[in-house]
């Protein structure tokens, strides 16, 4: 048996949460701030609160992660600056979990000297991506979780010297690939890439009169599987997701996992654990590569919890439990689509099928048969664990912590001397090309055509977003003949994209995107690695775009005009149908594309900021980009505006 030991790496969303973690004996807890979080709906902590939680953790060995995997806007470099001046002053941490190159640079320039780990929202994706991230600064890469056990293990042999990976373990799944998912931000601003997501992919759509929760998944859990990635020295770190769960779940999910390390003749108790954890229903996903799971296929609800049981009498509405139910217990009545749906805690002891009455708290009238689930507890034993720790943190000094009156160096601010580039427009199709009247450049997906597209040499050559390690060779070996026959113009829809070049610096290579570039800190950098433009994320408003071309030297791009995803997924519901629209619970219309192995889904509606080119080009935009899709026959394009968060802040 291997004698490799993997850590076990905790989530905290709130103290309780964080104690939990301690008691449990995790080997390392992360964690976030009250701001540029990627779990901003979790209660999150102060520097304070940091600081003395630290200590308490770092007497036990316990390893701290802060999480700051939120996109940064430009108008927020200076905070985020103050901030990590402030972390790296009062808190003891060992790592800094994030989602782009800009955050190395900041926190290196705020005395921080341990490492950066990239997270999933950075998207590396394929085994060549590892080398890039490591030569950007990135010590460990976080793994998407929709890798199968195969695609680890090939993303660990070719993990470079010094360099670590970290794989989620257990916990919710998302519809979405992480980094690739803007659904949260079309459907009303709330960026998932900031932490805001409102979950729009858990709500009932309808095709065909079927009405369903046709994207929500259930959750992730390796549990007695764990043991196939033991052996796999190279990953380091066993990932259990959940910064907005309870300090029951964190603590059981712990136990559980350690159990499935340390004693995996203990598999029934550590089993045991997971179903006392209240997540949602468990599946493997794709992590057994010959018998994958997809986790849209079920037939019960995914909410969290641990059932207790169906609303009955709704006049004066009632259950009975089938589980004890303790003081403290938080309980939840029916779905977030329900409009009756609530919360709500217990405040007396209720034995084992007695009768709990619920709070006429809601105006609608809840519906028999509803369900209900305890979502978090306080039972004797984690609660005495729970107060002994609070009790030594209360003997923990606090730190008083100043406003930082610190600034950036000039550099990091400095205006650029701005090359007057002529105006360019391109267009980028599927298929055919279809170039618009006032277009001066053409783009075409290598991946068109399962990578046998003839490549034409003044034409751009997009790279897709998402590249999974069987991917890679035939994506390569596209490039490589492109360039043998003169191709020079490439775009790269993820920063690791750059592994695939042998001599980036010969090429014209532009940053896409989905590359999320949201400040001139990211800019600089593509900068000096190579990039001769960029293409900023489509979802800023328009203080950001504005803000950005007079801050760097590179020149820049925007999607002015055309389709683009409110997600991409690697899996789709069985009972969806590709190419036909679905409606969501507001009379949004969206369908599902098929490109390769992932699915697209498409709204009904372009992204259209042809309106406010003036004032981008006035801003130093030199490249309007137009993305079209080949739109389904029964898909018709609704006349409304585009201007996506033009008009918002980016929440």
């Amino acid at each position: 048996m291997t004698s490799h030991k993997p850590k076990i790496l905790a989530p905290a969303g709130d103290k309780n949460s964080f104690l939990a973690a301690v008691a449990a004996e995790a080997d390392a807890i992360y964690c976030g701030l009250k701001i540029f979080s990627a779990r901003m709906e979790a209660d999150n902590f102060s520097i304070e609160e940091l600081a003395r939680l630290s200590s308490l953790a770092k007497a036990r060995n316990i390893e701290i992660y802060i999480a700051f995997n939120s996109i940064i806007k430009e108008s927020e470099i200076q905070k985020v600056s103050n901030i990590l001046n402030k972390l790296c002053r009062f808190v003891d941490f060992d790592a800094l979990i994030i989602q782009g190159p800009a955050m190395i640079d900041l926190a290196k320039e705020a005395g921080f000297k341990k490492e950066f780990h990239l997270s999933t929202l950075g998207n590396c994706t394929f085994p060549s991506g590892l080398k890039t991230s490591k030569e950007l600064g990135f010590k460990r890469v976080v793994l998407p979780r929709e890798f199968t056990i195969d695609e680890i293990k090939d993303m660990a042999q070719k993990t470079p010297d010094n360099m670590e990976l970290e794989v989620f373990i257990h916990g919710a799944l998302c519809y979405c690939i992480s980094g690739r998912c803007y659904w949260s931000s079309w459907f009303g601003g709330k960026s998932s890439l900031r932490g805001r997501c409102v979950q729009p992919c858990r709500r009932v759509y309808e095709q065909k009169g079927q009405r369903k929760q046709h994207f929500s998944c259930m959750d992730f859990s390796a549990d007695v599987l764990a043991k196939i990635l033991k052996p796999i020295e190279k990953v380091t770190t066993w990932k259990i997701e959940g910064r907005k769960k309870g300090p029951h779940y964190v603590y059981y999910t712990v136990k559980a996992y350690k159990l499935l390390r340390d004693e995996p003749e203990k598999k029934k108790q550590a089993l045991a654990f997971l179903d006392y954890a209240m997540g949602r229903q468990f599946t493997h996903y794709n992590l057994l590569s010959q018998r994958k799971m997809n986790p849209i296929d079920h037939s019960s609800q995914t909410g969290s919890g641990l059932f207790a049981g169906r609303i009955q009498n709704p006049a004066s509405p009632y259950f009975i439990t089938r589980e004890e139910l303790l003081v403290s217990d938080l309980l939840r009545i029916g779905f977030e689509e329900d409009q009756f749906h609530s919360i709500q805690r217990v405040t007396r002891a209720i034995p084992k099928k007695g009768k709990f009455y619920l709070k006429k708290q809601s105006k609608t009238r809840i519906k028999k048969g509803t369900p209900v689930y305890i979502i978090d507890r306080r039972e004797t034993e984690l609660a005495t664990a729970i107060k002994a720790l609070d009790q030594e943190l209360a003997q923990i000094k606090k730190t008083a912590i100043k406003p930082d009156k610190n600034k950036l160096k000039s550099t990091s601010f400095e205006k650029a001397i701005k090359s007057k580039n002529r105006i360019n427009e391109l267009t980028i199709s599927r298929g055919k090309p279809k170039l618009l009247s006032d277009s001066s450049l053409t783009g075409a997906w290598i991946s068109s055509q399962g990578y046998s597209l003839r490549p034409k040499i003044k034409s751009w050559l997009w790279i897709d977003p998402l590249l999974f390690p069987n991917d890679e060779k035939i994506c390569s070996q596209y490039i490589d003949n492109a360039i043998k026959k003169g191709a020079k113009n490439f775009v790269l829809n993820a920063l690791w994209q750059l592994s695939l070049f042998k001599n980036p610096k010969q090429l014209n290579l532009c940053a896409g995107p989905y590359c999320n570039i949201t400040n001139s800190t990211t800019l600089n950098i593509l900068k000096q690695y190579g990039f001769s433009g960029a293409i900023v994320s489509p979802e800023l408003d328009e203080d950001t775009f504005c803000s950005l071309p007079q801050k760097t030297q590179l020149p820049l791009g925007v999607v002015i005009y055309g389709n683009w995803p409110l997600g991409i997924s690697r899996i789709i519901s069985q009972d969806l149908k590709t190419n036909l629209g679905f409606t969501s619970p507001k009379g949004e219309i969206a369908w599902i594309s098929k490109q390769n192995s992932n699915y697209y889904i498409f709204p009904n509606w372009y992204l259209d900021l042809t309106s406010k080119k003036e004032q981008l080009k006035k801003a130093g935009f030199t490249l309007f980009v137009n993305m079209f899709e080949n739109v389904p026959k029964s898909i018709k394009i609704k006349d409304r505006p585009g201007l996506w968060n033009w008009n918002l802040k980016l929440l």
